[in-house]
């Protein structure tokens, strides 16, 4: 499997109050795409962190859905810590968010990281140019 393209998008602001430094796109075998992979400053360096989404139980009065660690129903206040809820309720609430996709080794996972720090330094250095424009919204259009 090769890495044959990635995108980055920069993120403005002020970075002395935020982690997140850019939002990424990659392809591989020019076959299979993976976006919303995100590139986070951390104390010791970048960290890639995969796309994710929040892990969400049933309620089981109304079976709407709510976020894992929620004390009350969002729909119809049902307590759930009750003893009832417990099971659903208990489930990890210190796991909020599972990876979409993820490297299934470390050798994959040091692969995709040194290949985005390097296009993500690249980007840096092109946005400085007059008139850039990010790659990623060539690819993606404005909305983002």
């Amino acid at each position: 499997m090769t890495i044959t393209e990635i995108r980055i998008k920069l993120i403005d602001g002020d970075h002395s109050r935020q982690r997140l430094r850019a939002f990424c796109s990659i392809t591989f075998d020019a076959a299979f795409v993976v976006r919303d992979l995100k590139i986070l400053e951390g104390n010791q360096g970048y960290f890639i962190a995969m796309p994710s989404r929040k892990l969400a139980f049933r309620c089981p009065s109304c079976r709407q859905k709510n976020s894992v660690g929620s004390n009350f129903c969002s729909f119809c206040g049902v307590n759930l810590k009750d003893a009832s809820c417990a099971a659903v309720a208990g489930l990890a609430p210190h796991k909020q968010y599972v990876d979409v996709v993820h490297p299934i080794n470390s050798a994959c996972r040091e692969e995709i990281h040194s290949a985005i720090i390097a296009a993500y330094e690249e980007e840096k250095i092109r946005a400085q140019a007059p008139g850039y424009v990010s790659a990623y919204d060539e690819y993606f259009g404005s909305e983002i």
